[in-house]
């Protein structure tokens, strides 16, 4: 298997792992839904989860890779605040905890620019 066909399946399964966390551990993610978002933000972790679930399934099959990806790559973008508000809220945590969470936030632009590179590689494959 050529390094360009892993690809979709390592974000595939990375969706997956988190999409999974989602639904087994979901009070660490209900503590990050912005509080501007309407409604509980278990219905929020939940939701994400379930998005992530259907993007992973989306990118791991060739038909339905491209437009997956770019999906992906609007959720990743999505979820910044997310990741904002941990920033935040986690700023007088220990150092360890502290630079987990700031450590996520210029990790968003890898995950996008990855999954636009998906994308763009099953346009070719088409």
């Amino acid at each position: 298997m050529q390094r360009s066909e892993r690809s979709p399946l390592l974000l595939a399964g990375l969706l997956a792992a988190a999409g999974t966390a989602h639904f087994a551990a979901p009070r660490q993610f209900d503590h990050i839904v912005p509080r501007s978002l309407p409604g509980s933000p278990r219905t929020w972790t939940y939701a994400s989860g379930a998005a992530e679930l259907a993007l992973a399934a989306g990118v791991a099959l060739p038909r339905t890779r491209k437009a997956a990806a770019l999906a992906t790559a609007a959720f990743f973008v999505g979820v910044f605040p997310a990741n904002v508000k941990m920033a935040v809220d986690w700023r007088h945590r220990p150092a360890p905890q502290k630079a987990a969470a700031l450590g996520r936030l210029p990790l968003q632009l890898p995950l996008v620019l990855w999954a636009r590179a998906v994308a763009k590689s099953a346009e070719g494959r088409s």
